[in-house]
């Protein structure tokens, strides 16, 4: 609890949180799940960036 005490004080005096990383990273997983078995790496990133980006 104590290596932890400065991203809980940190959300109380900003309001800040890693909500849209977070998010952000279940949109990545959601999209890998839908493309599983992609062969093109180099598509799939492409893909990944244009519509996340």
């Amino acid at each position: 609890m104590s290596i932890h005490y400065k991203n809980i004080l940190n959300y109380f005096d900003n309001r800040s949180t890693n909500a849209s990383a977070e998010s952000f990273n279940a949109k990545i997983k959601a999209f890998r799940a839908q493309f599983r078995g992609v062969r093109n790496v180099e598509f799939f990133l492409y893909r990944l960036t244009t519509i996340f980006a």
